[in-house]
């Protein structure tokens, strides 16, 4: 599928990235906060290059744990390729941190006093081909009779607001918590620091993607944190995901048994 209109350049090209959209596997995978790009025509959002290349603008290491994730399930990917900056896809445009003016300690110019054409604009950009995309894939899926498990994979900062965060992996869920309970029950014994709802949980606005995909069906879903030092090259990439198959692989067969 390709999104094009005048907000983007030819070269930036589609708004939603979507790989593997042929798989056979039950998983579904969502990164909203992938990239840190910004469309050209919002510069750098009077942001420095520290700062755009920092966890503010996007989730490092979530696109690459993901990819791997849609090879060992055969999973098709949803992802968005432009910072959360300019529009945070997993929030919901009436949301104030949907295009934040700051984010942690950094305040975000080019998001102050945003006009209603403006967010019309990036909502319509980014947000909604970004989660028809979704929604047509599970659609596809249920008239097919195919199972879908929505899964979102993001990173986290090891430090916020000058505090260490202790937890490695966060098995995040809304109000359902079938998978995310089988999951935490595997990890138990585990080397990683697996913990429920942490570093964020849905008092946080964080399950807005599983809140509008998964939870309106009964499909079950979760929400994967990782702490970004974990997979901050290849080789923490590949022993992390294969950490998640392995967990999920096992909590999907447990719930389906």
């Amino acid at each position: 599928m390709t999104v094009r209109s005048r907000f983007f350049t030819e070269a930036e090209g589609q708004a939603v990235g979507v790989e593997n959209a042929a798989a056979k596997g039950d998983v579904l995978l969502v990164c909203e906060h992938a990239s840190a790009t910004i469309p050209q025509k919002y510069g750098t959002l009077g942001l420095s290059p520290e700062v755009l290349s920092s966890h503010a603008a996007w989730d490092p290491g979530a696109l690459a744990v993901a990819r791997l994730l849609s090879e060992k399930f055969d999973a098709t990917l949803v992802y968005q390729r432009f910072s959360r900056l300019v529009y945070d896809c997993n929030r919901p445009p009436e949301s104030p941190s949907a295009m934040p003016v700051k984010s942690e300690i950094y305040d975000i110019p080019g998001n102050f006093e945003l006009s209603e054409a403006e967010r019309f604009a990036r909502t319509s950009a980014l947000y909604v081909p970004f989660h028809d995309r979704v929604s047509e894939i599970i659609a596809k899926r249920q008239a097919d009779g195919r199972k879908a498990v929505v899964v979102t994979i993001h990173s986290f900062t090891p430090v916020y607001h000058g505090r260490f965060r202790e937890v490695e992996i966060g098995i995040l869920h809304d109000s359902d918590s079938r998978l995310a309970d089988a999951m935490l029950a595997g990890a138990e014994g585990s080397s990683l620091r697996v913990n429920r709802n942490d570093p964020y949980g849905p008092e946080d606005g964080v399950t807005h993607t599983l809140r509008l995909h998964a939870l309106p069906d009964g499909l079950l879903n979760v929400m994967i944190e990782i702490r970004n030092d974990l997979i901050a090259n290849e080789g923490d990439q590949a022993a992390i995901a294969g950490f998640l198959h392995e967990l999920m692989e096992k909590a999907l067969s447990s719930i389906d048994g």
